[in-house]
């Protein structure tokens, strides 16, 4: 769908007045981060480009998503960027921050406008992840919130929760999460344990959630639970719930402290016999692990798309230092040693790019499937650690200082090979289809 095509909402006047004003956008853009001339009919690859992060690259995208693109980058470096150290320090980021992101449309971008959305293509959406991963910025989990978290809602809940929830979660104004995951059950989703059992109309939650991002700041949390543990397999008896700030018995736990994602509150979530009308069904009974899988693929094609962009973000923040830096009475990037290690992860990442486009054109078109979107995120975190060791080696010590943003991009790169299900997990999936008759 062409960005030019979408309709004004009252909510978002301002972000479509930018949609759909490229001259004075293109005018007015820094020089660093200026788009192609428009007369140009030729779309530069990354690896083609000054830089890896030049805004008018790569073919999947047009003139209409470089405009919102220079929007996107805007934001981040003026109200996002300058915040992160101190929400590093609050574990989380401020409530503030997640309304403008609404006032500027970047909050359920891929929405259907009818439900309250932006009613933008997935390409749209993808340029909010690629640029949080440009601004090195990982506090915010919108990607969570808008791709994975509304979807659900967008496509399985009735007309009475679309209405009440997907347009105050466009506007940043009710803050969505998902738990999944247990102290005793990570990728395995079958392994669950907290349950909702009837109690005539109603059903009473109990259990527990963990490593839950946004959890802390929550509104909105959709819950997976057993329904049937009577069902042939667990599979058979899940049940996806939406919780509520404010239901009794829906207790929040600490922010739990973690290696890197600082900023990012992620938080254990406690249901102690939270009473649930049936209106807090999401879909039907029973048919909560059928969703899960429908929606699995996205969550870990958002994770890939995330893994490459920073993986790009570190090059260009590596070859920056290495230009400047002088050891030996020359600059580093003088040095063949310096130049070999350049050399191997510009192809790498540019190899990375090429697949993870392809994907997300297919995605974008017709859905892509579990196969290829376990691919796309098991060899794109991969990939992603790989960059940040090599690039934190260039930097010396240098790299070892939390000052440097090459420090924050490495500790926050080392969480992506294991949420969203464990690149093993990945491999498992893959290799199934590769052996299926």
């Amino acid at each position: 769908m062409a960005l030019n095509s979408l309709r004004p909402m009252r909510a978002f006047n301002a972000c479509r007045q930018i949609l759909n004003c490229s001259a004075r956008l293109l005018s007015s853009t820094p020089s660093a981060d200026k788009a192609r001339e428009p007369t140009s009919t030729t779309r530069l690859e990354p690896c083609e480009a000054p830089s890896m992060m030049d805004i008018g690259t790569r073919r999947i995208f047009s003139e209409d998503h470089d405009i919102f693109r220079q929007t996107v980058r805007r934001f981040f470096q003026e109200e996002i960027a300058p915040h992160q150290a101190q929400w590093e320090i609050d574990g989380q980021v401020s409530r503030e921050c997640w309304e403008k992101a609404g006032e500027m449309g970047l909050l359920g971008v891929a929405t259907p406008e009818e439900q309250g959305g932006l009613g933008g293509d997935f390409l749209m959406s993808s340029i909010v992840l690629d640029e949080q991963s440009y601004a090195n910025c990982s506090g915010p989990g919108w990607a969570l919130h808008s791709d994975i978290v509304m979807p659900y809602i967008s496509h399985y809940g009735t007309p009475e929760q679309i209405q009440k929830f997907l347009p105050a979660m466009t506007e940043g104004k009710c803050i969505g999460a998902i738990a999944m995951t247990e102290p005793g059950a990570g990728s395995d989703l079958q392994g669950i344990r907290t349950n909702a059992k009837k109690d005539g109309d109603d059903y009473i939650l109990n259990g527990s959630k963990v490593f839950i991002t946004n959890g802390y700041m929550s509104d909105l949390v959709i819950v997976v639970a057993l329904t049937n543990p009577a069902a042939k397999s667990a599979a058979h008896g899940i049940s996806l719930f939406l919780v509520e700030e404010g239901m009794k018995g829906f207790i929040k736990g600490k922010k739990l402290k973690k290696m890197g994602l600082k900023a990012q509150d992620t938080a254990e979530l406690f249901f102690e016999d939270v009473r649930l009308p049936k209106s807090a069904l999401l879909g039907q009974e029973n048919k909560g692990f059928f969703y899960l899988m429908n929606e699995l693929p996205q969550e870990r094609l958002l994770i890939g798309i995330m893994a490459m962009a920073s993986c790009e973000f570190m090059f260009e923040e590596t070859r920056k230092y290495v230009k400047e830096r002088k050891a030996f009475g020359k600059t580093l990037s003088k040095l063949q040693v310096i130049q070999h290690k350049l050399a191997e992860m510009k192809t790498e990442i540019a190899v990375g790019r090429a697949f993870m486009d392809q994907c997300l054109e297919i995605h974008n078109t017709r859905g892509l499937d579990s196969s290829s979107a376990s691919m796309a995120k098991y060899w794109a975190s991969e990939l992603q650690n790989t960059v940040a060791d090599r690039c934190v080696q260039l930097h010396g010590g240098w790299g070892y200082m939390q000052e440097y943003p090459i420090c924050r991009a490495y500790t926050d790169a080392r969480v992506q090979p294991i949420y969203g299900g464990s690149n093993e997990i990945m491999k498992e999936l893959i290799a199934r289809q590769v052996i299926a008759d």
